[in-house]
């Protein structure tokens, strides 16, 4: 018999405090940064913390997220920006157009989303990349589905996965994992993911359902400006290159007989995050933006404007900080890390689940995301062994549960029926697929590795 050690004032506690949460946000239609302010107040009170001491939590939850989240954030929303205005998006996506060929027209499209979504938010990369799809359409007579799952498939895992990205970067601080990790278990987790539910699930969707693009209304987009192809990959790459080496050269498996301890530090220095998108930031400033002759005032403006959308993503990383903190300081993540080694239940499918529920109830995936990190993350906190590894690895399948089953209550789905021209049923049986095989995938791989780990 299983002795639970579950305090079950406490545990009604952080469930009205979730109750409280999903109810704003679905019945009253609440801006999801309150009600996570709201919930918290709620946990804490019901818990029989101090009125002061739900101040202080809250301020420290929310300080100690956004001391590096707001950075990056910051930084990678510039970074994006200034990508975008190039005509970066464009030039990667006719690349790979041309060395895949169009027969293979959807793997390169994959590919370009995946590559895409680093630097640019997923809504933005799709609306600029979605007159290539409409333009092999044309060429081609074949369903718009066989070119448009690939390339949602790529930026949808990618936008999920992979810092610099805003929902896993914030999940990674949540979860206190460190983002090399995070990057390379995103690759090796997201690339085989995207395989199944791109290239692949578009070739059986595509014969089911015939999709015609939405009549030209202009001239087909020429490649006559667009930045060398080589120069965006550098200015992409440099980032991610410069954050997984410094995880490397300062883990275990470098010691300080081959690289001294001094240039570890420098390398740590250089690759972290803020710095590596700071780096990236000016070279894309001077490449794509002095170099090619945009004013500085131009320059300006396109920075400034993309800071606008990154603030509720900051927000809400702030708010998941002090749910967080919350749960912490009450002792319930504790009680329910002791409650989940009792019985047996892995801490990598607690936070699937959770992000599961949030997602399908509420809609949005970022929410979902920071929600279910900041439940699960006093629960590894209650842990004796958790490395980095395992801290990556749930960054992921959080990331996963976050992604499934994209329905009508959220925007993503009426923009892919929007610029695809497809109704709801049919938006059903291809984005909301698309998504549930997306998360599943991934879900099933990375348990994998933790078998082989």
């Amino acid at each position: 018999m299983i002795e639970t050690a579950i305090d079950v004032p406490l545990l009604l506690s952080v469930l009205s405090g979730i109750i409280v949460l999903l109810v704003l946000i679905l019945a009253f239609r609440m801006q999801s940064f309150i009600a996570l302010l709201i919930a918290s107040i709620v946990v804490g009170m019901l818990s029989g913390m101090e009125p002061m001491t739900i101040i202080e939590t809250m301020k420290k939850g929310m300080g100690g997220t956004l001391e590096f989240v707001a950075l990056v954030i910051g930084l990678g929303a510039i970074f994006g920006s200034i990508l975008e205005y190039s005509g970066g998006a464009e030039a990667l996506a006719q690349f790979m157009l041309k060395t895949f060929g169009e027969k293979r027209a959807s793997w390169a499209l994959m590919v370009t989303g995946f590559l895409v979504a680093i630097p640019v938010f997923f809504d933005v990369a799709f609306i600029i990349l979605v007159p290539m799809i409409y333009s092999l359409q044309r060429r081609t007579k074949k369903s718009l589905l066989l070119y448009a799952i690939p390339l949602l498939a790529g930026l949808a895992i990618t936008h999920s996965f992979i810092p610099p990205t805003p929902g896993p970067i914030a999940v990674a601080d949540i979860l206190g994992a460190d983002l090399g990790w995070v990057i390379l278990f995103g690759f090796i987790v997201g690339v085989p993911t995207a395989v199944v539910c791109g290239p692949i699930f578009a070739k059986y969707i595509s014969e089911k359902i015939h999709v015609e693009a939405p009549e030209s209304t202009q001239g087909e987009t020429t490649a006559e400006n667009y930045p060398a192809i080589e120069l965006i990959l550098f200015i992409i790459g440099i980032p991610i290159l410069l954050i997984v080496c410094n995880t490397i050269v300062n883990s275990p498996l470098v010691d300080e007989k081959i690289i001294s301890q001094t240039v570890k530090n420098w390398i740590g220095l250089i690759g972290n995050p803020i710095v590596a998108l700071i780096l990236a930031n000016l070279i894309a400033w001077y490449m794509l933006g002095i170099r090619r002759k945009v004013s500085k005032k131009k320059l300006l403006e396109i920075t400034s404007n993309s800071m606008a959308p990154t603030g509720i993503i900051i927000l809400l990383t702030g708010a998941g900080g002090v749910f967080k903190q919350m749960l912490v300081n009450t002792q319930a993540g504790e009680m329910l890390a002791n409650y989940f080694a009792e019985i047996g239940l892995p801490i990598i499918f607690f936070g699937f689940f959770i992000a599961v529920i949030i997602r399908v109830l509420q809609g949005s995936a970022t929410v979902a995301m920071i929600t279910a990190a900041g439940i699960t993350a006093p629960l590894i906190m209650a842990q004796t062994v958790f490395t980095d590894i395992d801290k990556a690895l749930l960054v992921i399948a959080i990331a996963s549960g976050a992604s499934i089953m994209s329905h009508v209550n959220d925007s993503g789905f009426w923009l892919v029926s929007k610029y695809l021209g497809i109704n709801e049923k049919q938006t059903f049986q291809s984005w909301t697929m698309m998504t549930t095989i997306l998360a599943l995938t991934s879900f099933a791989i990375i348990t994998i590795i933790t078998i082989i780990i």
